[in-house]
């Protein structure tokens, strides 16, 4: 093969992994492409865990094909027995005879002997780097790496920076399409985090409601985590009655709902300490966080920089100056203020929506 024809069929590879993103978590989402004599004749992804990985999905898919074949994949294949065989060991056994790879698998049981599996096994390996292939399963990296997941802030406001009329009236400050598109990040998330004030003026479901993401008529849901330091979410919130897991991060009493999981952190300016918490919903184990939450603590977490994007909706209408404001941000001085940079911007029927990074 050429260097063309690999960064094409890798990249192919890469864009069968976008299949698995609603379905993978907390694995990462893998694509592969097996191809023989120039020729597609496999193709897998990741499904839920406990199923198989998209090397094996791939191979099945090509059947006595995969002999002789070269196997592209957008992350390292697996060394060790989880809820499923090694992945390497399936190459293997399929007798393909090499494997091209967009990034190296830093799991502590993996980083780089998938790899050294293969060769012993007189398969060749090319590592051909590929940062979109970083970017597809960054919550996966971000909880191997750091041991916190990748944090998502979401926002909807309107052009001048409000998210809710005094009262605390928001529906809707955006339209269908942005709406439609916040329930895509959902899907793909692990968590969603929401405060307590939140959930007793909204009274919110934070689930996934659309059917684009069914699998088998079931929706993965992801965990529902309420900061509620001093315990007064209601037990007829309507969060305790949706499908999937609800959590109740506090930091002090004896929780009384038994609806809920419980977790107990430690306090900070008398409200759960931020720090505490990403690491803990890394060991649950969570890839992605999505942050929908009010002014307080979408503040609090741009104030304490653990933030790795925000996405903003701006809706072409102005609240008024005594509308909420998007964040709770003590900020006096021009020296003091938290920079972003704009990474993507896109039109989502009249609203706008900006993916913001840290600068």
């Amino acid at each position: 093969m050429t260097a063309a024809s690999d960064l094409l069929f890798l990249r192919g590879a890469l864009a069968l992994a976008t299949k698995g993103r609603h379905l993978a978590p907390p694995n990462p989402s893998v694509g592969c492409l097996l191809v023989r004599d120039g020729a597609i004749v496999g193709r897998g992804w990741t499904h839920s865990p406990g199923e198989g990985h998209a090397e094996v999905n791939a191979l099945a898919d090509a059947g006595e094909l995969a002999t002789g074949a070269t196997a592209y994949v957008s992350l390292e294949p697996c060394a060790f027995h989880g809820r499923t065989p090694p992945c390497s060991e399936a190459l293997i056994r399929a007798g393909v005879s090499r494997v091209v790879a967009a990034l190296t698998d830093p799991h502590p049981k993996v980083a780089g002997e998938g790899f050294a599996d293969l060769r012993k096994a007189g398969i060749d390996v090319d590592v051909i780097k590929l940062p979109e292939a970083e970017a597809a399963i960054a919550g996966y990296l971000s909880r191997i790496r750091r041991g916190r997941p990748f944090v998502r802030l979401k926002v909807a406001a309107s052009i001048d920076g409000r998210t809710a009329m005094a009262s605390g009236e928001s529906r809707w400050v955006t339209g269908s399409a942005a709406r439609a598109d916040v329930q895509a990040w959902r899907a793909k998330s692990c968590a969603i985090v929401t405060g307590a004030e939140t959930v007793l003026v909204d009274d919110p479901a934070l689930t996934v409601r659309d059917e684009r993401f069914a699998r088998n008529g079931t929706i993965r849901q992801p965990i529902r985590v309420v900061l509620d330091s001093k315990l007064r979410v209601p037990q007829t919130a309507k969060l305790f009655s949706e499908p999937g897991e609800t959590l109740i991060v506090h930091t002090a009493g004896q929780p009384v709902n038994g609806q809920a999981d419980h977790l107990k952190l430690p306090a900070a300016n008398g409200r759960v300490d931020l720090a505490a918490l990403l690491p803990a919903l890394a060991e649950r184990p969570c890839n992605e966080v999505l942050v929908e939450a009010g002014p307080t603590l979408i503040g609090a977490f741009l104030e304490a920089g653990l933030w790795d994007e925000l996405l903003l909706y701006l809706a072409p209408k102005f609240l008024g100056s005594d509308a909420r404001p998007l964040a709770h941000l003590p900020i006096a001085r021009m020296l003091d203020v938290i920079e972003a940079k704009i990474a993507h911007r896109e039109t989502l029927g009249g609203d706008l929506r900006l993916r913001l990074i840290p600068a």
